[in-house]
């Protein structure tokens, strides 16, 4: 009989619900793990912006004291206060929305199974498009006009069912956690588990959608065999026909956006058709020489102008290239008898890489113009390269 009252009372404490007296204890440690989480200076409003505490609560927190006191302090006050790990989940949430590039991102594209219709193509152009003209918002309300059609809205309500309906089918046991912003961006948290096994909300993946665009950013968490399910459920909710990779992933989410958007300035070249001369100048005097360099760098510096634009470029970190193609030696010297394939990495990073190419092209320390694979990389847009053969 002890033994049942010692388990019921075990049972008791460790369900959670909105309307229980006390919050699980679980759940008020996940939240004092994310709070750790966020600057010391930022805490407060933070947990202003969450509004699960009171004003009243969070006066009787100290913020001046270290990190560590502050989160006991926040945990030691939700214990009191009913609540699950959907409030725990908010939180969370706030803090990736805010601190974005603390994960990996990756692109993804949604692929509509028919053609789109011509104002549906016009709806995701503005869309992506954002410093879109008046001259291009007229024409597309007059186009509206003289068509008479409706354009679909997208109904976030269905999005979100179909979605939980899809994980929670295959897995059972997995929290979903959705939340919009003012720029149309739809956040997604997701907690995995098993049919055996409770969701671990320390390892989440999120999903960040744009209503009326194709692309999806996606943050795995360690559970990487998610990932199929992730994009089946992405696409039967979306109406969508297939999702493919873009090849194209960062930290800096914001940078991501603008890369796909094209939220940068596009009237630049990819490529220079002139290359730049190298001249041998005898130094007949000083002046002359001067005369020289001057022009040589006004030349690279038009050159620079034309390829990268002024305009701040996307924030990206790195560029990779994958050699795959066929080793092919000197048939006299008899190196190999047959063809191998040839594979190599080549892998360029910095914490601000476009940005460091544009200055790297500015110098003499590499010859002008930059290869189209450096140049190129925002218009493509991808930061994963396969170098394969050429195809007669």
């Amino acid at each position: 009989m002890g033994a049942c009252l010692c388990l019921g009372s075990h049972l008791l404490s460790r369900f959670s619900f909105s309307g229980g007296l006390v919050m699980d204890g679980t759940v008020a440690e996940y939240i004092r793990t994310t709070v750790r989480k966020i600057p010391r200076n930022e805490i407060k409003t933070m947990l202003q912006k969450w509004g699960f505490l009171s004003e009243k609560q969070l006066q009787t927190i100290n913020f001046h004291q270290i990190k560590e006191s502050i989160a006991w302090d926040v945990f030691q006050l939700c214990e009191e206060i009913p609540g699950d790990i959907k409030e725990a989940a908010v939180l969370d949430m706030i803090y990736n929305h805010a601190y974005p590039n603390k994960r990996i991102w990756k692109v993804y594209q949604l692929i509509t199974a028919g053609k789109m219709s011509f104002l549906a193509v016009i709806l995701q152009f503005l869309a992506t498009y954002c410093s879109a003209t008046p001259q291009v918002l007229f024409l597309f309300f007059l186009l509206l006009r003289v068509t008479g059609k409706e354009m679909a809205c997208f109904d976030l309500t269905n999005f979100k069912k179909k979605i939980k309906r899809k994980l929670r089918s295959a897995l059972g046991n997995v929290t979903i956690n959705f939340r919009e912003y003012e720029d149309n961006a739809i956040w997604i948290r997701i907690a995995w588990g098993t049919p055996n096994r409770e969701p671990n909300q320390y390892r989440t993946s999120y999903v960040v959608c744009y209503s009326h665009t194709p692309y999806v950013f996606i943050s795995l968490s360690v559970y990487r065999s998610n990932l199929p399910l992730l994009c089946q459920a992405l696409v039967a909710a979306s109406d969508s026909h297939d999702i493919c990779a873009m090849e194209l992933q960062g930290h800096c989410l914001s940078s991501l956006k603008d890369t796909v958007f094209k939220r940068f300035n596009q009237n630049i070249q990819t490529s220079y058709s002139e290359p730049l001369q190298e001249h041998s100048v005898e130094p007949e005097s000083d002046l002359r020489l001067v005369q020289e360099n001057r022009k040589t760098k006004g030349k690279i510096q038009r050159m620079n102008q034309q390829l990268f634009g002024d305009d701040p470029l996307p924030k990206l970190e790195y560029a990779q290239y994958k050699l795959e193609t066929m080793f092919r030696s000197d048939p006299k010297q008899d190196v190999l008898h047959q063809k191998e394939r040839f594979r190599c990495l080549v892998k360029f990073s910095s914490p601000d890489l476009l940005e460091s190419v544009k200055s790297l092209a500015a110098t003499s320390i590499v010859d002008a113009p930059l290869s189209p694979l450096l140049t190129s990389i925002p218009h493509r847009p991808r930061n994963h390269f396969r170098i394969k053969e050429k195809t007669d």
